[in-house]
């Protein structure tokens, strides 16, 4: 299976233990690999590929074999359409381990690759989404919750703290769309 003959896969990515959602809605190819998957989810939702990560799908754990994580495939031999092959598959994207940011990740749609996705639209493409991507190294979703009140109180003893430390203001409803299908673009053209 080629680029051209593989099907294009929306999946939706919701991370875990946040109110009001964040989300994104991304078109990808069936033949993606597991490892560049992972890469499209950083530049989708906002991370920086700082920390170590995993995917859980149906009980088994895959990953960079580089992070040497115990009982985990390599997920570079690994391509969604052969993971995920049916539309309302879910599996599990765990970014940061020790923040613990669970990404929940489900098969909306799969179709045949034609030419308004291969051609006009390309893949990887953000076609959708909610709200910004937590900070890295917040603390997790308990820790962004208390960085979100911190930071939109300006009497809160931590409100300076947390603004120096973010380099000013930040917007928890900030979603840009072309923002992140630039990155992905410019991701994408990297060789490797």
């Amino acid at each position: 299976m080629n680029k051209a003959t593989a099907p294009i896969y929306q999946l939706k990515l919701q991370l875990g233990g946040i109110t009001p959602p964040i989300w994104r809605r991304i078109l990808v190819s069936g033949d993606i690999p597991l490892g560049k998957l992972h890469e499209v989810i950083q530049d989708t939702m906002g991370w920086t590929n700082s920390h170590l990560h995993d995917f859980v799908i149906d009980g088994e754990t895959y990953s960079d074999p580089e992070a040497e994580i115990d009982d985990s495939q390599d997920e570079n031999r690994y391509r969604l359409v052969q993971m995920a092959p049916r539309t309302g598959k879910k599996f599990d994207y765990l970014y940061d381990p020790g923040d613990g940011w669970e990404h929940k990740i489900v098969v909306e749609k799969i179709v045949e690759a034609d030419q308004r996705y291969a051609g006009e639209t390309g893949c990887p493409v953000c076609i959708a989404g909610a709200r910004a991507c937590p900070p890295e190294d917040c603390g997790g979703p308990f820790g962004y919750a208390e960085f979100l009140t911190a930071i939109t109180n300006p009497r809160h003893k931590q409100n300076k703290e947390m603004r120096d430390w973010i380099g000013g203001d930040f917007d928890p409803e900030r979603f840009d769309l072309v923002e992140i299908n630039d990155l992905l673009n410019a991701s994408n053209e990297m060789p490797g």
